[in-house]
């Protein structure tokens, strides 16, 4: 494909990229209960309590758990929730983002 303009071809490749992708990661704690995070990771990450008490059970025993891949949007809000939901309900429960 050639720009009209300027005469210089662009790729297919140039013109369309992935978005970068993140994971959310819970952080185990001292404090925060288990059915807390098994309730964050239904309401928030849409998990099954099957899927959800796997992801508890990681954090707890590994001391992180991935809760999901997403775009930086989707990630930040979803970390944003996760915090807001922790301090209402007086809990110091940390979750993070990294790039994948």
């Amino acid at each position: 494909m050639e720009d009209e303009k300027s005469g210089v071809g662009l790729s297919v490749e140039d013109e369309v990229r992935e978005p970068r992708q993140f994971k959310v990661m819970l952080h185990n704690d001292d404090y925060t209960t288990m059915e807390f995070v098994v309730l964050v990771l239904v309401s928030v990450f849409r998990k099954n309590e099957n899927e959800a008490t796997q992801i508890m059970l990681n954090v707890h025993n590994n001391g992180v758990g991935v809760c999901g891949i997403y775009t930086a949007e989707v990630a930040e809000l979803k970390v944003s929730l996760v915090h807001r939901l922790a301090k209402e309900n007086g809990y110091p429960l940390r979750c993070s983002m990294e790039e994948v």
